[in-house]
Formats: C-alpha cells, structure tokens, sequence
C-alpha cells in the first residue's frame, strides 16, 4: 500500500500531469482523443471511437475525466458521458475495471486507462458486471446482446452530420423590361408635314383698292405673259400662272385681287384684304 502523500500532494499531481500531457504528444493515439481542460489541467476529456469489429463499431463515445489532488497515487474518476450498452457500464456512465479500483498502481497513467477501457468495449467482463441483466444476456444471447449494442450504438454514439450548406440561388428578376419611348404616328406625321405655304405679297385694305375679277383676266394674263408668284414654306420656289403666250408680249406691272374666300389658316388674312401680286 503506497504511503498517502502529505500536504504537497496538488504540487505533485500538477507535476504528473504536466509530465502526462508532453509524453502524449510521443504517443500515437490514433483515432483516440485524449486532452486536458485550457482552465483546469485536473479536468480531462477523451474521445473514444467504438473498436472495430465490436458492437460499437462506427459510435464515437465522451469519457470525462477527474483528476484527484492526490494523483498518481489515486485512481482517475471516469465516467462515459455517452451511452453505452454494456454489461459493466451502468446507464449512469458509471464503470466497472479492475485498473479503476484495487488493480491501480501509480505507474499506470491516464493514456495507459484509455486504451483498457477501449479494450473493455471489445472484451467485456461478465463474470464482474455492472449490469447483471446485461451480463446474462452476453452470456446467453450474443446475439441479442450484440443487436441492441448496434441499436444504442446509432441511437446514441453516431455522430451527427451537419447539413449540407444550401447551393445559393439566383432569385430571377420579376422587374419588366423598360418600354422605349418612341414618338406616336400622329407626332411623326405632324413633324414631317410640310406647313401650309403662305403667298408673298402687300397686304392692304380692300377699301383702298378696285376688285379685279381674275376670271375677266384670264385672256388679257395670257396676251401678256407668265406671271410669277412667289410662294413661302421650306424652300422659295416661282410658280407660273396662266402658262405664257406664243407672241412673248410684255408682262404686267401688277395684278391685284381681292380674296373673298380666304381660308382662315391661309397665312392670318381677313376677308376683304387684297393681295398684290408682283409680275
């Protein structure tokens, strides 16, 4: 029996386990995760995956781990946080080996438990259970036994997979295309128009003048000639009237009328107003 440590006894664990965790780091641990707490080194957890072959094959199983102020010369308290189906786990995360108990030595270390308590999953100990109930199903249905160890397996130790991330979506625009403003016939048609030709000429009070009757002219307008009116829109042209004699007689000074009948559009006239036509 190995003396009690005296009142240095947390110095020494911290010195253990300080010397535990830069061996670790030599070990290859495999899938087996095995670390102390970043606030409290006395506060440990380890990650066992189910051994292959066993029932517990594919589970991944949480062990918390306690270190006591005594350590080495105290046992570690383990416990599994996930559970288990086991004839020497009970449902608490209690567990049942000897290496916890009488079988502790100080030379044994917390990497050395970890890979026995993998061992315990392959090879349990029925004849020292936890769980009597389990222990007499081991021994007298492996079969059974092994088929709710699978079922608590994927119940319990399967670990869960995140959902895949969503594929992002390019959200279709419902917006309309914009219409082009195109200008209407009636603009087009109304641009394009020529304007209503205006006649050059003096416009002078009907009092002032005699009508001259342009169909009583008509024979003396050919005896003397074309007569040119000039004609105002886009572009300045002369327009003949009358046509010209044969003889090449000579032209008029002037003929004067009076329009009776001028539209009011015709360039801003009033009726009576006479309009001088120069030759």
């Amino acid at each position: 029996m190995p003396p009690r440590p005296s009142a240095s006894a947390p110095g020494m664990a911290t010195k253990r386990i300080k010397k535990e965790i830069a061996d670790l780091s030599k070990e290859n641990l495999g899938a087996i995760s095995l670390q102390p707490n970043e606030s409290n080194i006395f506060n440990w957890k380890a990650i066992l995956p189910g051994p292959t072959g066993s029932p517990y094959e594919g589970g991944v199983f949480e062990v918390d781990i306690k270190v006591p102020e005594d350590y080495p010369f105290s046992p570690p308290h383990l416990h599994f946080v996930t559970k288990v189906y086991h004839c020497n786990i009970a449902s608490t995360g209690a567990i049942c080996l000897d290496l916890l108990k009488h079988a502790w030595s100080p030379a044994l270390s917390l990497y050395k438990v970890i890979l026995s308590l993998s061992s315990l999953l392959t090879d349990p100990n029925p004849a020292d259970p936890l769980v009597p109930a389990i222990a007499q199903e081991y021994k007298r249905d492996r079969k059974k036994h092994d088929a709710t160890a699978r079922e608590w397996v994927k119940k319990y130790a399967t670990p869960k997979q995140a959902p895949p991330s969503p594929i992002p979506t390019t959200k279709a625009s419902t917006s309309r295309p914009k219409l082009l403003n195109r200008p209407s016939s009636s603009t087009t048609s109304a641009s394009a128009s020529t304007p209503i030709p205006q006649i050059a000429g003096t416009r002078r009070p009907a009092s002032t003048r005699d009508t001259i009757d342009l169909a009583s002219d008509s024979d003396e307008g050919e005896s003397q000639g074309d007569v040119s009116i000039q004609v105002l829109g886009n572009s300045s042209r002369s327009t003949v009237v009358n046509g010209t004699n044969g003889n090449g007689g000579e032209r008029r000074d002037t003929k004067r009328t009076r329009l009776n009948n001028a539209p009011a559009g015709g360039g801003g006239g009033s009726v009576g107003d006479a309009i001088v036509i120069d030759e």
